[in-house]
C-alpha cells in the first residue's frame, strides 16, 4: 500500500464558510484545524516557535503567514498546503507505519460515514 492515502472527506469534516476573500478562507481553516486538533493559540504558537499574537493575527485575517509557516502548518495539521490555501479540498491522511489491515479498517470507517451522509 502507499505511504500516503488521499481521501475525500465529503461531509465528514465541517468546511469553513466560504468568504469572497481568500485571506479569510485561510484564516477560517487555520482556526478550524487548530480547534479540531485541540490546540490553543498559545500551544500552536509554541509548536511553530512563534508568538500567540501571530496565530491570532492569522485567524483574524489581519496578516497572512509566510510560505514557510504555511508549510509548517500543513505538517502540524496533517493537511496539504494546497488545502490550507483553498486550492484543493482533499485532505491527506498519512498512514505511515500502519499495516494494510489497519488501513483497510480506516477505509471502512470512512465509507460508513460517506454512506450515512448520502
Amino acid at each position: 500500500m502507499c505511504d500516503e492515502l488521499y481521501l475525500l472527506y465529503h461531509g465528514v469534516l465541517d468546511m469553513p464558510s466560504k468568504r469572497s476573500n481568500n485571506i479569510y478562507l485561510l484564516a477560517d481553516k487555520i482556526k478550524k484545524l487548530r480547534e479540531q486538533k485541540g490546540l490553543t493559540q498559545s500551544e500552536l504558537a509554541r509548536k511553530l516557535d512563534l508568538t500567540r499574537s501571530s496565530v491570532n493575527g492569522w485567524e483574524m485575517g489581519l496578516v497572512v503567514p509566510s510560505t514557510q509557516i504555511i508549510v509548517e502548518l500543513s505538517h502540524v495539521f496533517n493537511v496539504s498546503a494546497d488545502y490550507l490555501l483553498g486550492l484543493d479540498e482533499q485532505i491527506t491522511l498519512r498512514v505511515n507505519g500502519l499495516t494494510d489491515k489497519e488501513i483497510a479498517s480506516l477505509m471502512s470507517i470512512i465509507e460508513c460515514y460517506k454512506e450515512s451522509k448520502s
